[in-house]
């Protein structure tokens, strides 16, 4: 009788182990704050840092592939998890993750070049001699510019940037450190709202 006893006392003290462990696991769970990888911020948690521009191609030095990176910085006392898996609490000062923004893959072509050369010298095939065509700008060498009506069309067509170099890079756009792009609406594109009279 007295080893049933035992045997029941070992019992019941392991089942109120078991309770207590299962209880203070679940507490545990409930007071843990989920912690998201610092890459699923939201706006206004972070802070990304303006790419360095580089004066020549006035496109982000570190662009390749039509895309860039730079630092974010998140909001001082956010705590997020590191890519390598660590949390961590930043106090603003310290780089979370970099973010990938894009970027035009330029390669040396000078917008401005290309139109004088369309427009002084296009009935000799020297803009198309410059954007990489050779064939082309021997044949408006040999035609005088196709009797003056191919010199007026590349002319339009570069200067629209319908024509760009042949290596499908984009142009430089060398003045006043603008960029010249083609405008488009994309879901990223803030539209004011219309305000009913």
């Amino acid at each position: 009788m007295a080893s049933s006893h035992r045997r029941l006392l070992c019992l019941r003290s392991g089942f109120w182990f078991l309770l207590f462990y299962c209880a203070s696991c679940l507490v545990r769970l409930a007071l843990a704050e989920d912690v998201d990888g610092c890459e699923s911020l939201r706006l206004g948690q972070y802070l990304c840092k303006d790419p360095n521009i580089d004066e020549a191609t006035q496109e982000p030095e570190n662009c390749r592939d039509m895309t860039a990176w730079v630092e974010c910085l998140p909001s001082p006392d956010i705590t997020c998890r590191l890519p390598n898996g660590t949390e961590f609490r930043f106090s603003g000062n310290e780089v979370g993750f970099n973010r990938t923004i894009p970027c035009r893959n330029v390669s040396g072509y000078s917008y401005r070049v290309a139109v004088a050369l369309s427009l002084f010298l296009g009935w000799v095939g020297a803009d198309r001699f410059y954007l990489g065509y050779p064939a082309l700008g021997l044949l408006k060498f040999c035609t005088v510019g196709f009797c003056g009506i191919g010199t007026l069309i590349d002319f339009i067509l570069i200067a629209m940037q319908i024509v760009g170099p042949a290596d499908g890079s984009s142009y430089i756009v060398d003045y006043y450190g603008a960029r010249l792009t083609r405008l488009t609406i994309t879901n990223q594109t803030y539209r004011k709202p219309h305000l009913s009279l």
